[in-house]
């Protein structure tokens, strides 16, 4: 499946239709860190482990990555 990039409008018009994500922060651990904004339900993945996080991942619904 290819990644594509999705606007804030658009999950949030897709959460109203019912839609289920799972968030993933790959914001590295300064970044993390310093943020005064996290989304309590998002799993926290650095970018560069997330093939050593990918069991963690649910598959059954899409996976919406983000960072600073």
């Amino acid at each position: 499946m290819e990644a594509t990039r999705v606007t804030v409008d658009e999950i949030k018009e897709r959460m109203e239709r019912g839609e289920q994500f799972t968030f993933i922060d790959t914001r590295n651990p300064t970044a993390w860190g310093e943020a005064k904004t996290k989304l309590p339900s998002a799993l926290r993945v650095p970018a560069d482990e997330v093939e050593k996080h990918l069991a963690e991942i649910p598959h059954d619904r899409t996976a919406i990555t983000y960072c600073t």
